[in-house]
């Protein structure tokens, strides 16, 4: 039979539920029961009920079956509520492992990836197994049981008949296990198709103002529709073998049916059984083609469902490349947000030569202000991330406070940081809620403080709500400057021992950005800060600047210092100032 590991590694959720699981079982063996009970039902009425000609016996007969059926009812209608119940737990367990794994793993997974790609198999895949769980396994197993069940009714009712039953469903069979392992292949492919559609309409749609400021919409719809059409091809294909499956299973079954009519009919004629007996038989005989017939339409599905189980668990299977150790260094209380940097070499995955930070070492001293200048691809951003940890130099050490970063907790190095990007990331739901994000137990005189010293109160005054005012998906309510100073108050709610900003203020106009300068410089006083600067006028006051080129290390040096010792600062503070002394230093 085909590989069903992805839905065998799903029992261990099932198990949780064992008691709802159980109260399933009981209902769907009493339905199936009801269903059997039927057959017999018939043959009484025939056999009894219409020989007898008594009213009496007819009615009570009747009365017996419709009370079978009132039976059959309610415990379908429990089979259909338990079944249905575990599938939606079971995917909302799936759904929030998946995601809560999601957020140990490093952002590189993310870029190697795709967000879309991983999202759908969140939505996508997590939904198809719910339908799974809560219908088409239902109707798995109460067809197995129907499909057990009437076999053993038809050997009950005629031994003989049941030998052309028997040498059937081998050959009805058959066609599960031919067409099986391509609806599997199919379904597997085809999910991937609709994910890559997702990842395109994801990432389009989340850069709109791009895409129509360059006029792109023709090709998007181009490319898209190519993408959407490559999904539809993989799915006809799928469909194409599931309905071949079922062609061929309903095909086989329901002439077996017709054979047995055949021969059941020559029986009844020579007496060697009654018509009763006879009706009963091939109600179990149709029983057990439907059973076969449903049996081999849901085996797509499942089949399907495997496809999915294993998307979702290559996730949950993906080991994030940093962890805590088993016993993480405790890292020195107070924080002093001291960074020293030896040797440090990091080439990104896939990309060894040449590495993006090359025997780089740095030592930033407690309350120091460093700014990190260069050109695009000097090291400068990667060097922030590894500060983050969310990678791990292949060479060299990174301290904080005297700890190596890999023998602490990833989580205990974040806590003592903050970072305010050039491009600030806000969050679905109010300024408050966004400035509180680093510190959610912040108090309100807190987080008001922190908005006032970030320059955020004039545009909050104008909000409907003020600090509760609802900002949309990643504040596109917003401007980019008002969005850049909730970043800021961010971080100062944070109060954080090593500040990391990457020209925090870029986005800003003039008049705030020397109202949010003036604020950064009040709280980068007394802790250690690290700023990646484009615009060296921001950072001519820094206590030390480092230049950085092809990920390494030219010189360090203050503004002054610099300008007379390195030419490469020197150019860029040429190209920058505009100044024609400067620019003679260059050389």
């Amino acid at each position: 039979m085909q590989k069903l590991s992805g839905l065998r590694r799903l029992a261990g959720y099932l198990a949780a539920y064992w008691r709802q699981a159980t109260l399933a079982a009981i209902a769907l063996i009493v339905a199936a029961g009801s269903v059997l009970a039927i057959g017999q039902g018939l043959r009484l009425l025939i056999d009894q009920g219409f020989a007898s000609r008594t009213p009496e016996t007819l009615d009570r007969l009747l009365l017996l079956t419709a009370g079978v059926v009132v039976v059959l009812a309610v415990a379908s209608a429990m089979r259909f509520f338990w079944i249905t119940w575990i599938g939606e737990r079971v995917a909302a367990d799936l759904r929030r492992d998946v995601f809560n794994h999601l957020l140990r793993l490093e952002p590189d997974f993310y870029t190697r990836n795709g967000v879309g790609e991983i999202q759908s198999r969140m939505t996508t895949d997590t939904a198809l197994l719910q339908s799974v769980l809560g219908s088409t396994f239902s109707m798995a197993l109460r067809n197995s049981l129907m499909l057990v069940g009437a076999l053993v009714m038809l050997v009950v009712t005629s031994p003989g008949l049941t030998a052309l039953v028997v040498v059937g469903i081998p050959v009805v069979i058959a066609p599960i296990f031919l067409f099986g392992r391509r609806v599997r292949r199919l379904s597997r492919l085809s999910q991937d198709r609709i994910a890559d559609v997702g990842s395109y309409a994801g990432e389009a749609l989340g850069g709109i103002e791009t895409v129509q400021a360059f006029v792109h919409e023709p090709i998007d719809r181009g490319d898209f529709s190519s993408r959407v059409e490559d999904a539809f091809a993989t799915a006809v294909r799928r469909i194409r073998q599931r309905a071949g499956l079922n062609a061929a299973v309903l095909l086989l079954a329901f002439t077996g049916v017709a054979l047995i009519l055949w021969r059941g009919g020559y029986a009844v004629l020579t007496g060697e059984m009654t018509g009763g007996e006879l009706s009963a038989f091939v109600f179990y005989a149709v029983l057990a083609a439907g059973s076969v017939g449903v049996l081999s339409e849901v085996a797509g599905e499942v089949f399907r469902a495997s496809g999915a189980a294993e998307r979702l668990f290559e996730l949950l299977d993906t080991q994030p490349a940093i962890t805590a150790p088993s016993a993480p260094a405790e890292l020195p209380v107070p924080a002093r947000g001291e960074v020293v940097l030896e040797g440090v070499t990091y080439a990104y995955p896939g990309r060894p030569d040449p590495p993006a930070l090359a025997d780089l070492s740095l030592h930033v001293r407690h309350g120091e202000t460093l700014a990190l200048v260069g050109p695009s691809g000097a090291g400068k951003s990667t060097l922030i991330g590894l500060l983050l940890r969310f990678a791990d130099p292949q060479d060299g050490v990174i301290r904080l406070d005297d700890v190596d970063l890999r023998a602490a907790d990833p989580a205990a190095i974040r806590a003592r940081t903050a970072l305010v990007a050039q491009t600030p990331v806000l969050f679905t739901g109010s300024v408050r809620s966004n400035i509180a994000f680093g510190r959610p137990e912040a108090s309100a005189a807190e987080l008001q403080a922190a908005a006032t010293a970030a320059n955020c109160d004039e545009f909050v005054a104008a909000l409907p709500k003020g600090l509760d005012t609802w900002i949309g998906p990643g504040g596109v309510q917003l401007s980019g400057g008002q969005r850049q100073r909730i970043a800021i108050a961010r971080a100062i709610l944070r109060d954080p021992a090593l500040l990391l900003l990457d020209e925090a203020t870029s986005s800003l106009d003039a008049e705030s950005e020397r109202q949010v300068q003036s604020a950064l410089e009040r709280l980068m006083a007394g802790r250690t800060s690290i700023v990646i600067a484009h615009r060296l006028a921001t950072v001519v006051h820094a206590d030390r600047i480092a230049v950085l080129e092809h990920g390494r290390l030219r010189a360090v040096g203050t503004h002054s210092q610099l300008l007379a010792e390195d030419a490469l600062y020197a150019h860029l503070a040429g190209l920058q100032f505009r100044e024609p002394r400067l620019t003679a230093n260059a050389g």
